[in-house]
């Protein structure tokens, strides 16, 4: 009998010739537990999704009972699910009174694609502009907005009349004229290793949008749902976008994806053509039900309060001299080294000693910290204690 790990590498699709080959039996908090019992501390809550941690049992219930009264019903927006209702109101009560209409749909990736559509549609121009760097999804549209060839080119053609911004570059917008659909833009950037932005670029970027009626997308599929120490990233700087691009934590450990604007914009999808956006399983009434549980669990254990003090932890005791510079807000952060080689090395040391970090697709030279929202100072300890000893090696 072949066991999972043959099983893995024979018959599932495989995205490098490296695979991690890390294999699970369990996952409890903030604890990722092998076959043979070996636990693992997880600082990159599988990548910026598993705030709450592993296992929640509000959430658990949640699923369970859902599944218990019904799962999937029909194509996105004919019936009426208590779920997913819910979760929508819930969603737009933290959000300004111009973000008041949810699209649900499977992941970021799909939000992406559905948020370009509807800037087309609204405004009747074609042209888009994303930024340098930036990561909105590997999808056919999501893809056309990533700057890097070494991603793109093998995948040509992709979306036409695409430009691109240098983040933080108030001089690049310029390039937004009367023929602009949309800008995108992370408003912390995630694989470039985790930019701020400044508050004079998104003010320079949100007056230059409303020139030439350009829609303001704010991609938070990464930054939203908390990890910045509010609800939204935008909040920290006061721009308000066009439509917010929702993901990853949002679903609470489930697949979920949203794009939020208001209804008057939303409403372009009813007609000319109808189904001007469908998806079968967008909303689906068990991944609204564990999403909803999710976010009243951050309220319930006022777990975002917490994340600035979190963030100063990391700051104050991960200081080393083979650390350069640590970016990012909240329980968001990239410690930058000197090269991938630091990082690999780095990666698979700590891995071996029980604790997970990786680094990002554009700043190779930077690991990832991103742990659940429910770690306690203790264990944040123990991984920057396990960090440390490692960077010695490197």
């Amino acid at each position: 009998m072949l066991t999972n790990r043959q099983l893995f590498l024979a018959h599932q699709a495989q995205t490098t010739n490296f695979p991690l080959m890390l294999e699970i039996a369990s996952a409890d908090g903030v604890y990722l537990t092998a076959p043979d019992g070996k636990k693992y501390l997880d600082f990159i809550s599988g990548i910026s999704v598993s705030s709450l941690g592993h296992g929640n049992q509000a959430v658990k219930d949640a699923i369970k009972n859902q599944v218990d009264n019904y799962m999937h019903l029909m194509v996105y927006g004919e019936f009426v699910q208590e779920p997913t209702a819910l979760l929508a109101a819930k969603l737009t009560s933290y959000l300004p009174s111009n973000l008041d209409c949810v699209y649900f749909v499977n992941s970021g990736a799909e939000a992406t694609d559905g948020a370009l559509k509807l800037a087309k549609r609204v405004t009747k121009k074609s042209k888009i502009i994303a930024c340098k760097n930036a990561y909105h999804g590997s999808t056919h549209a999501a893809l056309s907005l990533n700057s890097n060839e070494y991603y793109t080119q093998p995948f040509r053609p992709l979306l036409p009349n695409v430009h691109f911004i240098e983040f933080n570059n108030i001089e690049s917008l310029n390039i937004i004229d009367k023929d602009t659909a949309c800008v995108i833009i992370e408003t912390i950037q995630g694989e470039a290793g985790y930019i701020v932005p400044t508050v004079e670029f998104l003010i320079a970027l949100q007056a230059k949008c409303n020139e030439f009626c350009a829609l303001l997308i704010f991609d938070e599929i990464q930054a939203g749902i908390g990890k910045t120490g509010k609800m939204f990233a935008f909040e920290h700087w006061g721009i308000i976008p066009d439509v917010l691009l929702l993901g990853k934590a949002l679903g609470a450990g489930m697949p979920i994806g949203a794009f939020v604007t208001s209804k008057k914009l939303m409403h372009v999808f009813t007609d000319n053509p109808i189904l001007g956006h469908i998806t079968t399983f967008g909303g689906h009434a068990v991944i609204a039900a564990g999403a909803l549980a999710g976010l009243n669990e951050l309220e319930r254990l006022d777990l975002i309060i917490k994340i600035p003090a979190k963030e100063a932890l990391i700051r104050e005791q991960l200081k080393h001299p083979k650390i350069k510079e640590i970016r990012g807000k909240g329980l968001m952060l990239a410690a930058q080294l000197s090269n991938f080689d630091e990082t690999l090395k780095l990666c698979q040391l700590c891995m071996s000693d029980g604790l997970i970090i990786d680094w990002f697709l554009y700043a190779d030279n930077c690991i990832r910290l991103v742990p659940p929202f429910i770690i306690k100072n203790e264990e944040l300890e123990k991984g920057i204690a396990i960090i440390l000893k490692n960077l010695e090696k490197i």
